[in-house]
């Protein structure tokens, strides 16, 4: 019996320590990230999130590229992706099972965490004779790969005018990284992007390429953010880019990012907390960020419940009145 006693101990000492390596293991998967292609402000902001992360917890965090927002979403959905930046739109469409979201139905698992920067839809391009949205029918245009944020937007506002890529004579699925250099190869003629500014394919679009900004205003946009609340009319201010001195009429969503419901709510307080403890730090990581204020990115585009790690940082921090929920 004592020889029996003493194999049970051993045994359930093997447990423990086989559990307690488990865990440590579980606890110290990276954190991964979902953000965007290289040419987009996506990458460099999740990246920067990922080293505010890592420098104050310790932990690993990867900011992976990816096709956008749509992709994110879905990514995080699934459990591919911890956390992902979205558009304010897609995260709306993702939450309700809508759009891009209708037959793999509504996702009340996802959580909201904060808001990053304002995106502009915006259009480019070469031909001096398209300055309006209505010009582009009939000419070639890359409409964004499949799963990108810019992709759903546009097909929003052709939606309400009553239209499909089908006016276009040519609606290319490049990602963004490629778009440039096809437009100044002379093989397309404009394309749309759904992004912060300044943004470096546009940037280098309007350089080499000498295109130009076109106006994206009038009835459908207003009928649009009607329909849609999460939109917002904006502007790219005039000289942001080569050869558009004037400010350029459009309309955006804001960059978000989302999680899930069943992600550890202290993994959740620690991210939050890394950029908004170093908020000052954060917003030079790219131009995108720089005008960022706590108080628009704990509400403005978020559509989906609080993260109750997030909720649980803001209300210490007096961003949201206490509740007495949070991360519970």
């Amino acid at each position: 019996m004592p020889h029996a006693k003493s194999l049970s101990a051993h045994l359930l000492g093997a447990i423990a320590v086989w559990i307690a390596s488990v865990s440590d293991a579980h606890a110290g998967e990276a954190l991964r990230l979902g953000t965007g292609g290289a040419a987009g402000v996506y990458l460099p902001e999740g990246r920067a999130i990922c080293q505010r992360y890592q420098e104050t917890t310790g932990k690993a965090c990867q900011a992976l590229s990816t096709g956008g927002s749509i992709y994110n979403a879905q990514g995080v959905r699934t459990g591919d992706l911890d956390v992902g930046i979205v558009q304010s739109d897609i995260q709306y469409a993702a939450l309700r099972g809508e759009g891009e979201f209708y037959d793999s139905g509504p996702s009340p698992e996802l959580r909201s965490l904060f808001s990053l920067h304002a995106e502009a839809f915006t259009v480019v391009a070469t031909p001096p004779n398209i300055q309006r949205f209505d010009d582009l029918a009939g000419h070639r245009v890359n409409v964004g790969n499949p799963g990108s944020g810019h992709r759903a937007t546009l097909s929003a506002l052709l939606d309400i005018r009553g239209e499909t890529e089908g006016i276009y004579d040519v609606a290319a699925e490049l990602r963004p990284a490629d778009m440039t250099s096809v437009m100044c190869d002379g093989r397309l003629d404009a394309f749309f992007y759904v992004v912060g500014h300044p943004s470096q394919a546009i940037d280098e679009a309007t350089r080499r390429c000498n295109a130009h900004l076109v106006e994206v205003a009038g009835a459908d946009v207003d009928a649009l953010l009607t329909r849609a609340p999460f939109y917002s009319l904006t502007s790219i201010p005039g000289g942001t880019y080569a050869n558009t001195p004037e400010d350029t009429a459009t309309f955006g969503v804001r960059a978000t990012l989302i999680t899930r419901a069943d992600v550890d709510a202290q993994q959740i307080y620690d991210l939050v907390a890394a950029v908004f403890d170093h908020l000052d730090t954060f917003r030079q990581a790219h131009p995108s960020l720089s005008t960022l204020s706590p108080e628009a990115m704990v509400t403005a585009g978020l559509t989906a419940p609080l993260h109750p790690g997030a909720r649980r940082y803001y209300e210490e921090k007096g961003l949201l009145p206490a509740t007495g929920q949070a991360g519970k």
